[in-house]
């Protein structure tokens, strides 16, 4: 049994990254499992300075350990291109030229109809290219590399959720334009790298994991139990924002909200306790079970740590 946290350092951890955390460690510590922690630095442009350290102090302020030394994306950007290449050379992914606005443009046609996570992809460069370097002779672009998507649905069980369709519509990209790995390939790489047997994360990803296990059949690696957990949102609906206000666990920790009171209230928010009382994770491992975590979204905000 295998775990992992996977934070981005590309801001600081609000409530509802605590709370998906909390529940991810919790499901493996709870089945002596391991838990590995996993940096995904490899998004330039919006990592913000210090983010990593901060995530890390964070993690550890709130009582979350991890096993072995932290893992980090950036650092193993060479094993993403191997693998991106092995899926062109199996005619798998193929280089694409079309910019953010093609797609969008070729997108809109009234009798397409976009789906939660995008606009479909045409496929307007599949069988264009013979490679990376063709499409930037002949177009004077750099080229990402699109995997070819040849089926609708990708069923699949979820470990909260149940059966899923697992529906998936267009090819989607592996490699981005300059080389660095797209999301879903580097966390098929990791994962598998790190023999994670379990992924808990927020049911925003849920349409990411048909895309992902189509990767780990195609690059034949093992598939974990995937476990998609409700959002915290906020009192709009919509999952926590700066428009909810600062509900970050630094924000917390400078108006002196402690981590046993702040363990206790996401405690409450996971259905892991009735009422609220100061706690640590340590202590919610005894009698931990996923199925009270609530079916639905959770209203999460700072108001509710201050209040009766």
């Amino acid at each position: 049994m295998v775990g992992r946290l996977a934070p981005s350092p590309t801001g600081v951890l609000h409530l509802g990254n605590a709370r998906t955390f909390l529940l991810a460690w919790l499901s493996a510590r709870a089945r002596g499992g391991s838990v590995l922690l996993r940096i995904e630095d490899i998004d330039g442009p919006r990592i913000k300075p210090g983010a990593q350290e901060q995530t890390i102090e964070d993690l550890r302020w709130l009582g979350l350990d991890w096993d072995g030394e932290v893992f980090r994306q950036s650092s193993r950007r060479v094993l993403y291109r191997a693998a991106a290449q092995r899926l062109v050379e199996q005619g798998l992914a193929y280089p694409c030229v079309c910019t953010r606005k093609e797609v969008d443009e070729a997108a809109s046609a009234p009798h397409e109809s976009e789906p939660e996570d995008g606009p479909v992809y045409a496929g307007t460069c599949r069988g264009r290219f013979a490679s990376l370097d063709q499409a930037r002779r002949e177009t004077g672009r750099e080229a990402a590399l699109r995997f070819r998507v040849d089926v609708g649905r990708v069923p699949f069980e979820d470990g909260f959720r149940g059966p899923q369709e697992g529906r998936i519509r267009g090819d989607f990209v592996v490699q981005k334009r300059g080389g660095d790995p797209a999301y879903q390939l580097a966390v098929v790489v990791d994962d598998a790298a790190q023999a994670v047997t379990e992924v808990v994360r927020a049911d925003d990803l849920l349409p990411s994991t048909p895309r992902q296990l189509l990767l780990y059949r195609a690059l034949g690696l093992p598939e974990p139990l995937f476990v998609h957990v409700p959002l915290v949102v906020g009192v709009d609906g919509l999952r926590l924002a700066k428009r909810h206000g600062d509900t970050s666990l630094a924000h917390f920790r400078r108006q002196g909200v402690s981590a046993p009171d702040l363990v206790g209230y996401l405690a409450v928010l996971s259905g892991l306790r009735a009422r609220r009382a100061p706690c640590t994770p340590r202590e919610l491992l005894a009698d931990f079970d996923l199925r009270r975590v609530p079916v639905q979204p959770v209203r999460g905000d700072d108001h509710a740590l201050y209040g009766g």
